[in-house]
């Protein structure tokens, strides 16, 4: 049954001492503060990752020349693949949606007076659907055009807004080096990918107009691969690795001279490691709740002093040592209880903001809140019961001579 008039006292002996109390549970506030901010935007971290590998293609694999991806990974000497291997493995392999080859190359666009670097992709119409693009107006280019290498190109909404001062540039002429291409469409916006780069700083020709005009090599760089849904991803990478040997004429005591990565492999190492990051720092966080409840002790034994005699009284005029541990150790658990409340607050506003200005999405975890909200009240109860009980147990006849 509940005491109220217990809660009353303690409720009573924390308002005289606002002060002292404020800076009391100032460590619990800043500790529960702290704990659900880190987790809070280290969950909207890991769903920003996720939704931009996401967004990078549907049931995507990347096929590549060299070991592995990154510097080192011996692409350099690695030979290119051709477009016959491309088609070898739109035949060849089951359970495929789209085979894309790409060619990449940076150069500068000009439109009018204005100009702006950026990378061009060329590659089939196969790319979209591969890449999850969409087109916000205008059209893909079609398969004459692409037999032909017809110099017309798709444009990202960067390009738009660097080139067209975000006016719809379709029917306009983009000139990039030596020649011309049709701006034919506009990509749908996608944003960064989970690199950090910006997918709607591009633009799209069809393969064989890079290959001529802009690189002079019938070399693709990347083949995009889009898994129909359901795939197994293992069994369509074991079956590309094994045309690609073959092809490649590989022995078996040769390493491959290529690499095929799945987009949500990568989607899983990137948001593991956020969240090892993100229960460190929530770790190394919750130190300070511990610093708070040694707070809350410190200052509650501070109080059973002063108030040695106001004990002695109660217990000489019949309280019983139950009820004084109850009232200093509601007051301990009150004090760590609304330092938890005032800290939650303070985290959703910090989230809030800091979520909007990292452009990460906020996601509310209740089970991280109401977890820090009970570890609070736990401390409270756990850092209070030495000074309760210490309180409890005075003796009432030295308690009344205390000065």
């Amino acid at each position: 049954m509940i005491n109220w008039t217990t809660i009353l006292l303690a409720l009573r002996e924390i308002r005289r001492n606002l002060m002292r109390s404020f800076l009391t549970v100032l460590g619990i506030v800043i500790g529960v503060a702290a704990v659900v901010t880190m987790v809070t935007l280290g969950n909207g971290a890991t769903q920003a990752v996720s939704d931009q590998i996401t967004s990078l293609g549907s049931n995507l694999l990347m096929l590549r020349p060299g070991q592995r991806m990154g510097p080192g990974s011996g692409s350099s000497s690695a030979p290119a693949f051709k477009i016959d291997d491309v088609e070898a493995i739109r035949a060849q392999v089951g359970s495929l949606n789209a085979v894309a080859p790409t060619v990449n190359r940076t150069a500068v666009l000009v439109a009018g007076t204005r100009n702006w670097s950026s990378p061009i992709t060329g590659s089939t119409a196969d790319y979209f659907p591969a890449g999850n693009w969409t087109l916000a107006e205008g059209r893909i280019f079609n398969s004459t055009e692409e037999r032909s290498g017809k110099a017309v190109c798709i444009v990202g909404a960067t390009v738009v807004r660097e080139l067209f001062e975000e006016r719809s540039p379709v029917g306009d002429m983009l000139r990039i080096k030596q020649f011309s291409c049709e701006v034919i469409g506009v990509l749908a916006p996608k944003g960064q990918s989970g690199m950090g780069r910006d997918q709607d700083d591009t633009v799209v020709m069809p393969l064989r107009t890079v290959q001529r005009r802009l690189t002079g090599k019938q070399d693709v760089n990347t083949i995009l691969i889009s898994m129909a849904d359901g795939a197994s991803a293992e069994r369509v990478i074991e079956d590309i690795k094994l045309l690609m040997r073959e092809r490649r004429k590989l022995s078996d005591s040769e390493d491959d001279n290529f690499n095929v990565l799945d987009t949500k492999e990568i989607a899983k190492a990137l948001s593991g490691t956020i969240g090892t990051m993100t229960a460190l720092l929530g770790a190394v966080a919750a130190v300070s709740l511990l610093v708070g409840g040694i707070g809350i002790m410190n200052i509650m034994l501070v109080s059973v002093t002063e108030r040695t005699r106001e004990i002695g009284i109660r217990l000489a005029i019949g309280a019983l040592e139950k009820e004084v541990l109850m009232q200093f150790l509601t007051e301990a658990v009150a004090l760590s209880t609304f330092g938890g409340l005032i800290g939650i607050l303070l985290a959703l506003i910090a989230c809030y903001g800091l979520s909007s200005l990292l452009s990460l999405p906020f996601l509310f975890n209740p089970g991280i809140n109401l977890l820090a909200f009970g570890f609070s009240a736990a401390i409270g109860v756990i850092f209070g019961y030495v000074p309760a009980r210490r309180a409890a147990r005075l003796d009432p006849i030295e308690a009344l001579r205390h000065e």
